[in-house]
């Protein structure tokens, strides 16, 4: 099967992505420079990327103590992803960029994600590069960014540290001057960083000229102490090899070294590693006149925006990588979901049951006829299909930020914080299922490699971990994300999740009251969880919130969805409203269970002793 059909559907029909070529950002673009985009990324990701995707788990990166060794498909993907301009899309024609709509490089990186998830794209390099253009001076946009955009240069994030993971507020690498006249640096201040980080995908290989790396740190205070929490931390531009003003490599390396590399269950195509800063491997020599004098002192970093605003500035790097996220996990999910469709439609085993009991002397059918199977492959549309018609709905919301009216681009700023941790999560957990789903399809088969599915359950287990966990998802949700500004950003999405239920309720009115029913459950747990408590009582069952709450988000986006069908009863068409269907009767009713102990403060987890387990 191809993706193609689903995508343009979602683009053209459901959100109607045209409509943007209204505005003056996209007024050159029009269906056919949409279609140009997609096709390209569509053969690309055909081409390069998802004839190794089994070569690059088997092959992982090696090692030998000074460079990172990866298979030549790799080069030969990123060299072609690069080329297409992808790194850039969304940025400013000024800048090499194409002025597209995010909502059109989301759905054109989607190819890539289902393709080989594992030799990885762009999202980090552009990540880092979109941060540097919204919080970087006007030389580090230059000298840095553009060269990333262009593919010159490649970025990472450097957050977590063997003894913090993801307690950012115990990051101790610091970072202290470099001199007298620290402040004089064209490149920005110019610090020196000592620490470790951790989990650093794309921390080393030869893939680009050089290694950008955005680094957490923290910068003593006039007693040389780090300042507890949060507000200490300011963040870094740590070059793998220096670059002078005109963006040219001086020839020197950074003090920045690997210390290993991580053996995973998947993204095995990817390196993941762990960095030391400043441990003199490789010494940097002060500046002249005024720099420190000696080597050894430290990797050499330039500050973005102010001190001890990094992890703001961060965030907005974090929360793309975490929208990014989603979209690999539901590419994982739909990979999946096509290779035991396909599997189920080929594969005979077993025969019908009737009235008179099986016949064995009649053929066998396809497991596509068993009643079973085409429940498990409808589990995995739902979450899939419905998990991209999110993350494209999201992707839609950034455009509106970004373009609409000063009150349009508020609803959206909003609606993002809301749905954020729901576009990173809902994929994490539900499209693994679907990859559990596509084993138990194949059978015994799908437990060997002999197939994909175990390849894509593997590299999908990675996603309910990284840019924050599941359990951090949900704190943020319960803990932060439905109550700022009073609540604002949730009833936004109640009343769309409201009008939808409406414009549905003559062809979907079953639906449409569960919907309503769920979000009243969704609106009373929300009250109930807070009222009267301390937050370590309000969040102690914040992971079931977030499992309630993103079930009845992938409601609304399926009854959205089939709304837009009308009267269509072509086969695609029959297929997504089975989806619904499925997920309002099979799915939607777990959400009772979840918002029960949320509701109650349930308290079997939070106060067991640990010497009971």
């Amino acid at each position: 099967m191809s993706l193609r059909p689903t995508i343009d559907f979602l683009l053209h029909n459901w959100l109607k992505v045209e409509s943007l070529q209204s505005r003056q950002r996209f007024a050159d673009h029009s269906r056919e420079t949409f279609d140009a985009v997609l096709d390209t990324c569509e053969r690309i990701a055909r081409e390069k990327y998802a004839p190794f995707n089994r070569l690059v788990d088997t092959q992982e990166p090696h090692f030998d103590g000074e460079k990172v060794t990866l298979p030549q498909a790799t080069h030969d993907a990123y060299k072609a992803y690069a080329e297409s301009g992808m790194l850039s899309a969304a940025q400013d024609y000024e800048f090499g960029g194409m002025q597209l709509p995010y909502t059109v490089e989301a759905a054109a990186n989607a190819f890539f994600a289902m393709a080989s998830v594992s030799i990885g794209s762009g999202m980090l390099t552009s990540g880092n590069a979109n941060l540097l253009m919204v919080h970087g001076t006007d030389l580090q946009k230059q000298v840095f960014a553009l060269n990333e955009f262009s593919g010159r240069f490649s970025g990472t994030m450097c957050l977590s540290e063997p003894q913090a993971g993801s307690s950012l507020s115990d990051v101790m690498t610091r970072a202290t001057p470099d001199g007298a006249d620290f402040e004089a640096d064209p490149l920005g201040a110019r610090y020196r960083l000592k620490g470790n980080k951790m989990w650093i995908s794309s921390g080393e290989h030869e893939l680009s000229e050089n290694i950008i790396h955005l680094v957490l740190a923290k910068i003593p205070d006039a007693n040389g102490q780090l300042v507890p929490g949060v507000k200490g931390i300011s963040l870094f531009i740590v070059p793998k090899k220096l670059v002078g003003t005109d963006g040219q490599l001086t020839g020197e390396r950074n003090d920045v070294a690997l210390a290993g590399l991580n053996h995973k269950c998947g993204w095995r195509g990817t390196t993941n590693t762990l960095l030391n800063f400043g441990e003199g491997k490789y010494p940097v020599r002060g500046e002249k006149g005024g720099g420190l004098d000696g080597a050894g002192s430290g990797a050499v970093g330039y500050l973005i925006g102010k001190p001890g605003e990094g992890l703001r500035c961060m965030f907005h790097m974090m929360n793309e990588a975490r929208i990014g996220v989603g979209m690999a996990a539901t590419m994982l999910g739909m990979a999946g979901y096509y290779a035991s469709l396909d599997y189920a439609k080929n594969r005979p085993q077993g025969r019908p049951s009737g009235a008179g009991g099986k016949d064995a002397s009649r053929p066998q059918v396809r497991i596509i006829e068993h009643a079973d199977i085409k429940r498990m492959l409808l589990a995995q549309k739902a979450y899939s299909e419905g998990s991209l018609a999110l993350a494209l709905y999201s992707a839609r919301l950034v455009d509106e930020q970004h373009t609409g009216t000063a009150e349009d681009a508020d609803v959206a700023r909003l609606l993002l914080e809301v749905l954020t941790p729901i576009v990173k999560s809902f994929p994490s957990e539900w499209c693994l299922e679907a990859n559990s789903l596509a084993i138990q399809i194949h059978g015994g088969y799908g437990y060997t490699r002999d197939f994909p599915v175990e390849q894509y359950w593997r590299d999908n287990r990675l996603n309910m971990i990284h840019e924050g966990t599941h359990g951090i998802q949900a704190m943020d949700l319960l803990g932060r994300k439905v109550l700022m500004e009073s609540g604002r950003g949730l009833k936004l999405l109640a009343e769309r999740m409201l009008a939808t239920a409406d414009k549905a309720e003559a062809s979907w009115g079953t639906e449409a009251a569960a919907l309503r029913d769920a979000l009243q459950q969704i609106g009373q747990a929300t009250q109930q969880a807070w009222d009267g408590a301390e937050p370590a009582q309000a969040l102690a069952n914040a992971v079931p919130y977030l499992q309630a709450f993103g079930h009845t988000v992938i409601a609304w986006i399926w009854l959205d969805v089939v709304a837009s069908l009308g009267t269509d009863n072509s086969l695609p068409a029959q297929g997504r409203k089975a989806a619904c269907r499925f997920f309002y009767r099979y799915e939607l009713p777990k959400i009772g269970a979840w918002l029960s102990v949320v509701s109650s403060r349930d308290p079997t987890c939070a106060e067991l002793p640990e010497e009971a387990f």
